[in-house]
């Protein structure tokens, strides 16, 4: 029988958790960016059109895994899989996997961070374009200060673990997660009424099918599908281990809604931040670690009460980095208990030492290391470890999620099914049997293709 174990106090605490690990620096960078490439609104319906046969039925099955098992991932396959068949080895390379995302996330928390108390304390305030460039390229070439700034936030999201699942875990990701979304709506009344913001609403929210067509329809779809998949966070029991912690009061699929929801609302307000203020200030929105670190401060800059708005962004910036940072902490620690019986406090210090030394190459990475380029071209230390999580284990491990839930060798589907409907809500759609246990798997093998594809075809052809 799975062992009892302490249970979320509250079902928005779930929601909140949930939500937390899935919402991201991605909704924020990625999200409006690729939404601009491949025109605007057009784009978002397929987005959330693939949220919903894409995302959606994994996370629910992730949800089931853990809610059943009533235990971290890497003993659910174990206390769930039939007699003889070995789907217990994945658990924990998935918890490898939420390592591997750590030994960036940190590092990229940490910039976070930096950037609060520089805006906080005005040290971005009055700089040129070009001198606000300089600003984030002396912060990475510094390992001591990056160091440091990747241990408070190693620091800050163990420090909550530690506290317990519903005094630190549940307790402070509810306030964050609350700040976070009335910081947000402060920010976008602000940038939605900025002179000249209503182009970059235009530009957001009015479909443009020949700029969808232009950019490659296949594109789109691509983008889309991959988008919806990565920004749940889905494969490597990060949203396993919130299952394991609730009742069996509200049925999964509605739950799963609920979440999806809350991240897709945190991805479109970003949008509604970005664009508007980027046309008011004849800005292109760049993709990436610029955006953030130069673009947005530039901004801010040319803004009347900037110093107080870029706080505000990175204040809403580090409650989003922080929830993923303590989620996925969470599902480490909770493996170390639940698998090795160790108590919680001894967990938290054992990975307190072991992330911050994991993390050190990504650090130095852009200093030290930086003529180590793993994957080629000018890539550092951090694109190897986003990509062997973004581009492999999370497909993979879904497609592991997918087959255990959906087979006879698997934990099956009558199994998944009287589980994903226990409760009140909606239930999971019998006529999605076919699709999930058929097309999708297909699908999420496309995904992994064409990421692997896209990171080493202009490797091979020396593109």
């Amino acid at each position: 029988m799975p062992q009892e174990r302490e249970l979320l106090k509250s079902r928005i605490g779930f929601i909140f958790l949930s939500a937390g690990c899935a919402i991201g620096l991605g909704n924020v960078w990625r999200f409006p960016f690729i939404t601009g490439k491949h025109g605007g609104a057009a784009f978002v319906l397929l987005y959330i059109l693939f949220l919903l046969i894409f995302g959606l039925p994994i996370m629910v099955m992730e949800f089931a895994v853990g809610r059943a098992a009533k235990q971290n991932v890497g003993l659910a396959f174990k206390t769930l899989q039939p007699k003889g068949t070995s789907w217990h080895r994945y658990g924990p390379i998935a918890i490898g996997g939420n390592y591997v995302l750590m030994m960036f996330y940190t590092t990229v928390s940490g910039w976070l961070l930096a950037y609060l108390f520089g805006m906080a304390k005005g040290s971005l305030t009055g700089l040129s374009p070009e001198a606000v460039g300089n600003h984030f390229g002396s912060m990475l070439s510094n390992p001591v200060s990056m160091t440091i700034w990747m241990v408070i936030a190693t620091l800050l999201g163990l420090g909550v673990c530690a506290i317990g699942l519903q005094k630190g875990v549940e307790k402070i990701t509810k306030y964050m997660m609350s700040a976070l979304l009335a910081i947000m709506l402060v920010l976008v009344i602000k940038s939605i009424t900025l002179p000249g913001a209503g182009e970059g609403l235009k530009f957001y929210l009015l479909p443009n099918f020949p700029r969808l067509k232009e950019s490659g329809i296949w594109n789109a779809i691509y983008a889309a599908m991959g988008q919806a998949f990565f920004t749940l966070s889905l494969g490597i029991g990060s949203m396993a281990i919130f299952g394991s912690y609730i009742g069996k009061e509200n049925t999964l699929t509605g739950e799963s809604i609920n979440v999806v929801a809350l991240d897709t609302f945190v991805a479109l307000m970003s949008g509604l931040i970005i664009f508007p203020a980027a046309f008011a200030f004849n800005v292109n929105p760049d993709a990436g670690p610029s955006l953030i670190f130069i673009t947005l401060p530039n901004i801010f800059n040319a803004m009347q009460g900037g110093r107080l708005w870029g706080t505000l962004f990175f204040v809403f910036m580090g409650f989003a980095a922080l929830s993923t940072l303590v989620a996925v902490f969470e599902n480490i620690v909770s493996y170390w208990i639940d698998v090795h019986k160790w108590t919680r406090k001894k967990a938290v210090l054992v990975n307190i030492v072991a992330i911050i030394l994991l993390s050190l190459p990504c650090v130095l990475g852009f200093n030290v290391l930086s003529n180590f380029n793993p994957l080629g071209g000018d890539s550092v230390i951090l694109d190897l470890e986003d990509f062997i999580v973004s581009s492999v284990l999370l497909p993979l491990g879904s497609l592991v999620f997918l087959l255990f839930c959906c087979t006879k060798r698997g934990w099956g589907w009558d199994a998944f099914i009287a589980e994903a409907d226990t409760g009140k809500g909606v239930k999971f759609p019998k006529w999605a049997r076919t699709y999930v246990t058929y097309v999708l798997p297909i699908l999420v093998l496309f995904v992994f293709v064409m990421g692997i594809w896209d990171k080493f075809a202009p490797l091979i052809l020396g593109k």
